[in-house]
């Protein structure tokens, strides 16, 4: 284990700004909390109080398809200052896709997650993470080439398997003390990891651990041009257009 850089045991960190997946750069000791596939009422809720009570802030790559049936809970998140990404729309495994349909399903799903956030001010940021994490060279080289970042996984707490809250959260705590630092991946459309989630933030207080808080460097969404999608209006309006960019 890496001496950690860190010796208080205040978990919140520093603000991580990026522009890139090639900036997320951690420190020994420095973790980056990421839940993908919500929001999901009654848990998601939980999991952001819990969140305040450790001052800690994440990072929620929500569906499209679950911000647009909660709007208010996606709102809440951003509110409570958690940066919002995307996941697609209905968390479909795009290796599966035809190249211009991924595409489609990734733009469906920001719009989606944009829209519910609009009515509140807030703005989606340009992070995205595939479902599953299954991706193809071209989609990765274009959601690059489009300025979106894409988040990877460093250490997966696999709590989407059905063990219990303690076994999630010792398996998650161990991958970490390998690693001495990283992303980790959770879902905030689980129970256990609701339930787990306290006993995990205090461990990695006691352990000295430090939780990033991950932001854009150029702002919000809208500081980028939208992934191009939807075949012909979409094309279109891209010709058009100087300036067009074309877990689970």
């Amino acid at each position: 284990m890496p001496k950690r850089i860190f010796a208080t045991r205040q978990l919140g960190g520093r603000t991580l700004a990026v522009a890139s997946t090639s900036e997320i750069v951690l420190q020994p000791g420095e973790v980056v909390l990421t839940f993908d596939d919500g929001p999901r009422p009654g848990r998601t809720d939980a999991i952001l109080s819990t969140l305040d009570t450790f001052n800690v802030k994440a990072t929620f790559l929500m569906l499209g398809s679950a911000a647009q049936a909660h709007p208010r809970l996606a709102q809440r998140v951003a509110l409570s200052g958690h940066t919002v990404g995307s996941h697609t729309f209905d968390h479909v495994d795009l290796s599966t896709l035809g190249r211009q349909e991924a595409i489609n399903e990734i733009a469906r799903g920001e719009r989606a997650v944009a829209a519910a956030l609009a009515p509140s001010g807030q703005t989606l940021s340009p992070f995205f993470r595939f479902p599953y994490l299954s991706q193809t060279g071209f989609l990765r080289t274009s959601m690059l080439q489009g300025n979106i970042v894409v988040l990877d996984v460093d250490i997966d707490s696999k709590d989407y398997y059905k063990d219990t809250p303690e076994v999630v959260a010792a398996r998650a705590l161990d991958r970490l003390e390998a690693r001495g630092s990283g992303v980790i991946l959770f879902h905030d459309i689980h129970e256990r990891t609701v339930d787990l989630l306290p006993r995990f933030l205090e461990a990695l207080t006691e352990r000295g651990y430090s939780v990033v808080r991950l932001v854009p460097k150029n702002g919000g969404i809208f500081a980028r041009d939208l992934v191009t999608a939807e075949a012909p209006a979409a094309a279109a309006v891209q010709s058009s257009s100087p300036s067009s960019t074309s877990v689970r």
